[in-house]
């Protein structure tokens, strides 16, 4: 059964992205009211979606049953793929195309429900490419499914690629190779009774010659393949450090954002009172002016009145 802060992180999903950052300051603030820490990291960790994703989230979130029919899809496809089923493929690529623009018009459908000002600057497109890659990758597949996704996903080809079947080859390979192959030829002779053929030193000098360039090549190239693959996992490793340090930047002005509308909010308030403040002192200055006059006014005729003396 979904928590009260599952459902506030639904709310904030379901809702325009442009007012997530004051909605996920504002549970946070109320998280830390009740003393639930748990909330407050859960929702701390949550992160703005783009219009994009927001879209999708609404798919996800409001019409998952067809969610679930663009994944039974995609399995189906992949089925088909494996066995080269030409027309079954044909009619489920039909299918994916009109199942992807039919989510893409339901998650329009859907947005302009939810602020009818963003008909004319939704990014289907991109709604399009992450359905797209959903079908084809079984990872983008299940984020969808989540109702969290925070940036819409692309995929360059439709399908699974195939991976290329790879064998390692030991430095000891082409000496048995050649060995066998001696073999067969002398196993020929001795059957036919010719006489064996036997390789001239000249000729296994220079096999030899052969053999050891190509163990030292193999070696070169191996060391090369060590060093490239080292080099590849830095770069991926300094890759993902970058992106973090983007993704993490730009929640930090996103969080700016939200905390200099609040103080703007605040100062407003703040403005505000100090006008009615100075009214009040100002109201409070007249009635203290007229109070003295009065007072004035009433010692005045005390001393009129002991100057004339008894009548």
């Amino acid at each position: 059964m979904p928590t009260a802060t599952d459902l506030v992180i639904r709310r904030m999903y379901e809702s325009p992205p442009d007012g997530f950052v004051a909605a996920r300051s504002a549970a946070i603030a109320d998280a830390k009211k009740a003393g639930d820490s748990d909330a407050v990291k859960r929702l701390t960790a949550l992160r703005k979606p783009t219009v994009a994703a927001w879209l999708v989230n609404l798919l996800a979130l409001r019409r998952p049953e067809l969610i679930d029919e663009l994944v039974e899809l995609a399995t189906a496809l992949r089925t088909a793929q494996r066995s080269l089923q030409g027309e079954q493929l044909r009619e489920l690529s039909d299918q994916r195309r009109q199942i992807v623009s039919a989510l893409v018009r339901e998650a329009r459908k859907l947005a302009v429900a939810e602020d009818r000002g963003m008909a004319a600057k939704l990014p289907l497109g991109e709604v399009e490419a992450t359905l797209t890659a959903a079908l084809a990758e079984p990872e983008v597949a299940a984020q969808v499914r989540t109702g969290r996704l925070i940036r819409a996903a692309t995929y360059a080809g439709f399908g699974e690629v195939p991976r290329p079947r790879l064998r390692l080859v030991t430095d000891e390979e082409p000496a048995e190779a050649a060995d066998e192959e001696e073999g067969d030829q002398t196993g020929a002779a001795e059957e036919t009774g010719a006489e064996p053929v036997r390789p001239t030193a000249r000729e296994r000098a220079a096999a030899d010659r052969r053999h050891r360039e190509q163990q030292e090549r193999r070696r070169e190239l191996k060391r090369e393949l060590i060093t490239a693959q080292a080099a590849e996992k830095r770069a991926d490793e300094q890759l993902e450090r970058a992106e973090n340090a983007e993704r993490d930047a730009g929640h930090a002005v996103e969080d700016l954002d939200a905390e200099l509308a609040e103080l703007e909010r605040r100062r407003t308030e703040a403005q505000a009172e100090v006008a009615r403040r100075k009214q009040a002192r100002r109201a409070a200055e007249r009635e203290a002016a007229a109070a003295r006059r009065r007072v004035g006014d009433a010692e005045a005729a005390l001393d009129d009145l002991e100057a004339s003396g008894p009548d």
